[in-house]
C-alpha cells in the first residue's frame, strides 16, 4: 500500500518539466532522475500520457468518493483498479524500455544495462 501511496501522491503533485529537473537543479539532487534523457515515439508518449491522466481521474474519483462518504469496500474497489492501472503503465513503459533503451545499449556493447535492468526490475518486485 505504501508504494500505491507514494505513486498517489506523485500523480496529485505538480509534475516537474526535464528543464526543471536538469536545468534548475543539479543531477545528483533530483530524486526523480538517473541524469539519462530517452527520446520517446509521439505514439509511445501519447499513449503513456493518457494512461497517467486516466490514473489521475481514477485517483481523484476516490478522493471524492471520500469526501462524500462513500462505502469502505466501494473505495477500496476503486483503489484495487488504480494499483491494476499503475501495474499496467509500468509493463507497457518496461516493455518499452527492454525494447528500445536496452536493446540499443546491448548492441552497442554496454552490458551495464543488464545489471540496470536486474536492479530495476527488483525494485519493481518488491
Amino acid at each position: 500500500m505504501d508504494g500505491l501511496m507514494a505513486a498517489t501522491e506523485a500523480l496529485m503533485e505538480e509534475p516537474m518539466s526535464e528543464e526543471t529537473c536538469h536545468e534548475e537543479m543539479p543531477e545528483e539532487s533530483c530524486p526523480y532522475c538517473s541524469g539519462k534523457h530517452k527520446d520517446r515515439t509521439d505514439t509511445e508518449r501519447k499513449d503513456l500520457m493518457n494512461r497517467l491522466k486516466r490514473i489521475e481521474g481514477q485517483v481523484r474519483g476516490v478522493e471524492g468518493m471520500l469526501e462524500s462518504g462513500a462505502y469502505c469496500t466501494d473505495i477500496l474497489m476503486q483503489v484495487s483498479a488504480i494499483t491494476s492501472a499503475l501495474n499496467s503503465f509500468n509493463k507497457v513503459l518496461l516493455g518499452n524500455h527492454v525494447k528500445t533503451c536496452v536493446a540499443e545499449n546491448i548492441r552497442a556493447g554496454n552490458n551495464e544495462i543488464i545489471d540496470e535492468l536486474v536492479d530495476t526490475l527488483q525494485k519493481l518486485m518488491k
